[in-house]
């Protein structure tokens, strides 16, 4: 059917209302809205929200298709409520020219789960010497408009100065992973009381604290945008704070993981809890999540790392470093964020949906839930709780810190652009 009457739903969490989808096209949201001559789903209070975005996912095609592929991540994206993912640029080969970027950009368009947007490297083979094809990839098919080296830092400060310059010709946005190589040199967690006493090298706080001091600082003087990928560190937090009272245009991102977990997990010696940035401690939790609540941080991103099951079952120090995000990501937030009381539904739309589309132009997306819009919708069952079995990710890779562990919520239906790409929880 070409209609869909969504009936019941809490829009954003707020009072029940009744939307109805024509085509494409979110038609009318209100009250009592007639059902005829449409398929009828019954929210039965249930909330519903924009699809999410997400400015931060690992789709690993080409070149790792063990861990993932376009079709596998979209597909997770969707069971997760996603109808928009940025896909990060270190693939094999690494997408830092339009060949690669368009390559997975229709990969995207054939799958049809949800919307990939590619994100092109800053630097060629991420190697941090020589700017990639920014303008070419931008003026490409796909429409680069985010570049990151995503997995390694951009640390020499002329190319990231030089990377900040160009983009900002077109309104692009460099997206930084801040990591001082020569801090991390060796590092295997959180630098701090745990490292010291399980005998693992220590990741310092100032590792990322001062490459992000650095480009906010840049990204005043060239006057362009600059995004910081998992910020996670309280004094990272307070950088960030500065630079937005200066009137930087910086934006920032955290991750489910790293308003959850803490580096006391570490203890297990379990790989799956082995990620770069590091989990942190509780104080870093407590201040990124004020920060999320107050706008500090602007967006929650997965940073859905898939791995194959041999790279993460293994000796810590051998294993390779990410959790999956995208199926688990918004039961996260729930819980603490939506649960703890600080943030409401409307603010988790605004940070998961809105505010990256906004950030990553992606268009189409982010979208108010009105009529006239285009019909990407989760919906979401707030009062579901339930135990993590990663057996039925949708997700090639299972490399989730969250098994057996009880969490708020379930995207029950996906719409992208009116097609249901999940319905009662499956796949379609």
């Amino acid at each position: 059917m070409s209609k869909i009457l969504i009936r019941g739903a809490k829009v954003l969490g707020g009072e029940q209302q009744d939307v109805l989808i024509d085509g494409t096209t979110i038609a009318q949201v209100g009250a009592g809205l007639p059902a005829e001559g449409a398929e009828v789903v019954e929210a039965d209070g249930k909330v519903l929200l924009p699809g999410l975005v997400d400015l931060h996912t690992h789709l690993r095609e080409p070149g790792r298709e063990d861990s993932e592929t376009v079709l596998t991540g979209t597909r997770a994206a969707a069971s997760g409520g996603y109808t928009a993912v940025f896909a990060m640029a270190n693939t094999f080969p690494v997408a830092d020219t339009a060949g690669v970027v368009e390559q997975v950009w229709r990969l995207g368009k054939e799958h049809g789960y949800c919307d990939v947007q590619p994100i092109g490297a800053v630097t060629v083979g991420l190697e941090g010497r020589k700017l990639a094809e920014l303008g070419a990839m931008h003026e490409s098919a796909a429409g680069v408009t985010v570049f990151s080296d995503d997995g390694k830092c951009v640390d020499d400060a002329v190319i990231m100065r030089r990377a900040l310059e160009y983009v900002k010709a077109f309104g692009g946005v460099v997206a930084q992973h801040a990591q001082e190589p020569r801090l991390t040199e060796g590092a295997q967690m959180n630098e701090g009381i745990v490292s010291a006493e399980l005998g693992l090298g220590g990741w310092p706080a100032v590792a990322e604290e001062s490459i992000i001091a650095r480009d906010v600082l840049l990204a005043e003087h060239v006057g362009s945008r600059v995004h910081i990928c998992h910020l996670s560190t309280a004094g990272s937090v307070e950088i960030v704070r500065w630079a937005k009272s200066r009137g930087i245009d910086v934006t920032a991102e955290v991750t489910p993981h790293h308003l959850l977990l803490t580096d006391e997990l570490v203890r297990t010696y379990n790989p799956v809890y082995k990620v770069n940035p590091p989990l942190r401690t509780e104080r870093d939790v407590f201040a990124l999540r004020e920060a999320l609540a107050d706008g500090t941080i602007d967006i929650v991103a997965t940073d859905h790392a898939p791995h194959p099951h041999e790279d993460k079952d293994c000796e810590w120090a051998a294993a390779a470093m990410g959790m999956v995000g995208l199926e688990t990501a918004l039961s996260v937030v729930q819980e603490t964020m939506v649960d703890t009381g600080l943030l409401d539904w409307a603010g988790v739309a605004e940070r998961m949906s809105l505010a990256p589309a906004r950030i990553g132009r992606a268009t189409g997306h982010g979208r108010p839930v009105s009529a006239g819009e285009p019909a990407n919708l989760t919906l979401v069952d707030t009062e579901y709780r339930g135990s993590v079995d990663p057996a039925g990710f949708a997700s090639r890779s299972r490399n989730t810190p969250y098994e057996g562990r009880e969490l708020p919520g379930r995207v029950t239906h996906t719409w992208l652009r009116g097609k249901a790409t999940l319905v009662d929880g499956k796949l379609t």
